[in-house]
């Protein structure tokens, strides 16, 4: 296996691949990420340390006890060479680089350099090397990823003579994998920040449901228990979380029995694994609008443009519309002329267009000069919805401010490429965001500006940065920059002023991040606090495209991560011809549902115990880092049996 990169994913992916599926890796970086990566961001890591500093004082002053230790083991320096791994100082991963690397002899090669046309050039460099390569590579444009996945695959077929997906060995062909960290890690980080404890993981038009059950709540019917949490995570033992942090932690996929034992602990279950809805890339889908033939198209376009105009100008208009309605419903009854005709004389009237009611009745008389008031009424409110729809039209490019009395809302810091992701993730919900981003050239801008998000310009270090934002009535703060310092010292500062408030930071160091997770969880035991490293959530996902699995999507469990994976049956021993319950492993694996590939409810998730897998069965189940380590593991060691098998000779 290669691994070429230039951040923190490419060493993640190694370790993963070293650690996890005991494979011999040859790791291309640059020069400089010798010096300073992993598992450190080089002085970054020392201001992060004094600012941890300071909120685990606060922890010993208001806990009583002394905290235990600061960042966590550092890895080794990355110019060691780890056992199982080769490492190269690269600039660029070159044709002579791919070379040395072994390209030519590898099973897969992953290229996650932050750069898509980096990764573009040298995926094109490796598949000439090698036309048998299983390449993975890291692109943000999705839409060019579609094209250059395409454009690949058909180059390996073209020069190996397969096109079918297997050699003549009945071994997976050449596979071309497109991911983005930024798609993987994204649904994880947003639904830490959603309202309640519900993690949702959707792709590729695959939604999968969980929801945090507090301790001794049944679940329902055919739901699976997914994950046992520690007792310091659920934040309701007596006494609180462990100071020390050596509370007990959470149990992946555990059996009946331990549910059953598992007294006092919170539970993750598995609610639905359904097909979603297609969105449109980049968009928000908001339910009810533009579904549901002509009905949904009008509701679209009175949403549209309802849009252009402020609550009160909608309600001002309202009123005066209910009142003109009234006048004429009062000129029908008084005069008893066909309703058209009275709601006719009325706007007549409204706009001073009609004789006056010389010589009519009091009723008439006393109506038209009702109407006449209205239409006084009315002009200003005209003329201010002109002004406001001119002025919509007009600032259409520029950036949103919050608007007074917000609240409830995600305060989202950083719209590079995590944070865009995110931004419409919780859009997808529903979810209302205000954006805090320092750079006027943000690529996120774009994004927030077409889907209306309020956005304040401005280092969030300052100031008064965050009261812009309105963190003081705030639901939650996620902090996704690619600063450790600045996530870090918005959340502490956010904590300040809101000690109850949900925070979710991104950090990129690991350990790292389980210090201040167990910090911050002691310094204030009443709010709930969720650290994430990106890295560790998309790691897995693109060591196992390397290894020719499908990764669905993963769900964070308290610091550990549970995968979601799509295979077929008869492709593993463990599986096939065995029924659910017998093929489910406590702590590794357990099938949720089948994959029938029939219509938009192709998914049967709620599998009883007895059924029994086929060979051809398509199933998606969760497992474990370990659980699919040992999948491949055996599934590899199965046919390279059967490759070495000698061949019966033919008399």
């Amino acid at each position: 296996m290669v691994v070429c990169g230039d951040d923190g994913l490419a060493h993640r992916l190694a370790a993963e691949l070293r650690g996890v599926y005991e494979e011999q890796v040859t790791l291309v970086v640059p020069a400089s990420e010798r010096t300073v990566r992993p598992p450190v961001v080089g002085r970054a890591r020392a201001v992060s340390a004094a600012l941890l500093d300071r909120v685990v004082s606060a922890a010993v002053s208001r806990a009583g006890v002394a905290p235990n230790g600061g960042g966590g083991a550092d890895a080794s320096a990355v110019g060691e060479t780890a056992a199982g791994q080769r490492t190269l100082e690269a600039a660029e991963p070159s044709e002579a680089v791919l070379a040395e690397a072994g390209v030519e002899r590898a099973a897969a090669l992953a290229l996650v350099y932050e750069d898509d046309e980096t990764n573009i050039r040298a995926a094109l460099t490796a598949r000439r090397l090698n036309p048998r390569l299983r390449l993975v590579v890291r692109l943000y444009n999705r839409r060019l990823g579609q094209h250059i996945e395409e454009l690949l695959d058909q180059a390996a077929a073209l020069a190996t003579g397969h096109p079918g997906g297997t050699d003549a060995a009945g071994t997976d062909a050449a596979t071309t994998t497109v991911l983005s960290d930024a798609d993987t890690a994204a649904p994880a980080l947003a639904a830490s920040a959603v309202v309640g404890t519900t993690k949702v993981v959707q792709t590729d038009g695959l939604l999968l449901r969980a929801v945090e059950r507090a301790p001794g709540e049944t679940a329902g019917p055919g739901l699976a228990t997914l994950a046992l949490l520690s007792g310091a995570a659920n934040g309701s033992t007596a006494g609180g979380p462990s100071a020390t942090g050596d509370d007990l932690g959470p149990t992946l996929l555990p059996d009946a029995d331990a549910v059953r034992s598992a007294a006092g602990r919170g539970t993750v279950v598995l609610e639905q694994v359904s097909y979603a809805a297609d969105t449109p890339s980049g968009g928000s889908r908001r339910r009810g609008r533009g579904d549901g033939g002509p009905l949904g198209l009008v509701s679209g376009v009175v949403s549209r443009l309802a849009s252009l105009f402020s609550r009160q100008l909608r309600w001002s208009l309202a009123g005066l519309v209910a009142c003109v309605l009234a006048l004429a419903v009062a000129l029908w009854l008084a005069t008893g002329i066909h309703p058209l005709g009275a709601l006719y004389l009325t706007l007549l009237d409204l706009f001073s267009i009609n004789d006056p009611a010389v010589g009519a009745s009091t009723e008439r008389q006393v109506l038209q000069l009702l109407s006449g008031l209205v239409g006084l009424l009315l002009l200003p409110v005209l003329l201010a919805a002109v002004l406001e729809a001119l002025g919509t039209f007009r600032g259409a490019g520029a950036l949103r401010r919050p608007p007074r009395g917000m609240g409830g809302h995600v305060v989202l810091l950083g719209l590079g490429k995590i944070g865009t992701r995110v931004l419409i993730r919780l859009r997808e919900l529903d979810i209302p965001v205000v954006c805090v981003e320092a750079g006027a050239d943000a690529r996120g801008l774009a994004v927030a500006r077409r889907l209306r998000v309020p956005v304040v310009l401005g280092d969030v270090t300052q100031e008064g940065v965050l009261e812009a934002a309105k963190i003081h009535r705030a639901h939650a703060l996620l902090a996704v920059t690619s600063s450790d310092t600045t996530n870090l010292e918005a959340v502490l500062y956010a904590r300040s002023v809101r000690p109850d408030l949900r925070v979710v930071l991104r950090l990129y160091d690991d350990d790292f991040a389980t210090a201040v997770y167990r910090t911050l969880r002691v310094a204030y035991p009443g709010a709930q606090t969720r650290s994430r490293s990106v890295s560790h959530l998309a790691a897995p996902a693109f060591a196992g495209a390397m290894l020719g699995r499908q990764i669905l999507g993963a769900i964070p469990v308290e610091r550990r991560v549970l995968l979601f994976v799509a295979l077929e049956a008869g492709a593993h021993a463990q599986l096939a011809d065995r029924t659910v319950g017998e093929a489910f492993r406590a702590g590794y694996w357990r099938v949720l549902a089948l994959d029938t590939g029939v219509g938009a409810s192709g998914l049967v998730w709620d599998l009883p115990d007895a059924y029994v897998l086929r060979g051809q069965d398509r199933v998606v189940l969760a497992a474990t880092r370990q659980g699919l380590a040992e999948l491949l593991r055996r599934r590899r060691r199965d046919t390279t049996a059967r490759t070495a098998a000698p061949r019966p000779q033919v008399p």
